[in-house]
């Protein structure tokens, strides 16, 4: 009875020995004070390693006098020495240093938003003058819509449509160039200049290609021309303009 009674307050001493024996602590971001975790706990002392948890706590044998070294590959590493068994609040620091948050605006802007701002500077025939339904709906009944005349058969009427498919024809043209750009060509066929802007000037896509095709098409069509383009590379090529004689003899 009495070996029994020995071996079981042994192995409560050696219990609370051992947890006697454990330093406990959260790690955080020196920055931004949050939790860290996957942090590597070393006690140099003894040899022995552990990793913090998820929510940055650690736990971790060791007793006064050891040396408890922290470590984490994005993190300057940091050194305490146990004085107790009080909890520990360890505070390590990032490599990076935080840059502060820039708002950017790109000068360039997609062929939509051109168009928007150019419709914003046009106002006036993008307005009523855009207006191209002869006959309008109204309480009243039916009527010929004024603006729909004007633009008809005014000189200016006439000179805003005009301007208005100039300036639609140049955004489908943006919108060519806006897919169809130098950096993704080249990327796609690895030409170098000035072959790459000849084989883009002789393969320029349409623009109904350009917004109905997909990323999967649009890259086959230009590998399928280039094909086309290194076994001939000088089809299409515009023939040169005849020298012109000026005669300089006055009569």
């Amino acid at each position: 009875m009495k070996l029994w009674l020995t071996l079981f307050f042994s192995i409560l001493c050696a219990a609370a020995f051992s947890q006697e024996n454990e330093v406990t602590g959260i790690v955080f971001n020196k920055d931004t004070k949050a939790r860290i975790a996957k942090v590597n706990v070393q006690n140099i002392t003894s040899g022995k390693a552990v990793y913090n948890t998820f929510k940055g706590e650690f736990n971790i044998a060791a007793k006064p006098g050891d040396v408890l070294v922290f470590s984490k590959p994005d993190l300057y590493s940091d050194t305490v020495k146990v004085i107790n068994y009080t909890a520990l609040a360890v505070y390590m620091r990032p490599k990076a240093i935080p840059l502060q948050e820039v708002t950017i605006r790109d000068s360039f802007l997609t062929p939509q938003r051109r168009l928007a701002n150019t419709q914003r500077e046009y106002s006036k025939i993008y307005g009523s003058l855009n207006n191209a339904d002869l006959l309008s709906i109204s309480p009243a009944g039916f009527g010929f819509s004024m603006d729909a005349l004007y633009n008809a058969f005014s000189k200016s009427g006439r000179n805003a449509e005009k301007l208005r498919g100039i300036i639609d024809a140049e955004y489908r043209q943006s919108i060519i160039d806006y897919r169809f750009n130098k950096a993704f060509v080249q990327g796609v066929t690895h030409l170098e200049e000035p072959r790459l802007t000849d084989f883009m000037q002789k393969y320029r896509p349409g623009y109904y290609l350009v917004t109905t095709a997909g990323d999967y098409d649009f890259i086959s069509y230009i590998r399928t021309n280039l094909k086309r383009y290194l076994r001939r590379p000088n089809a299409y090529q515009l023939a040169p303009l005849p020298p012109v004689k000026w005669d300089t003899v006055s009569k």
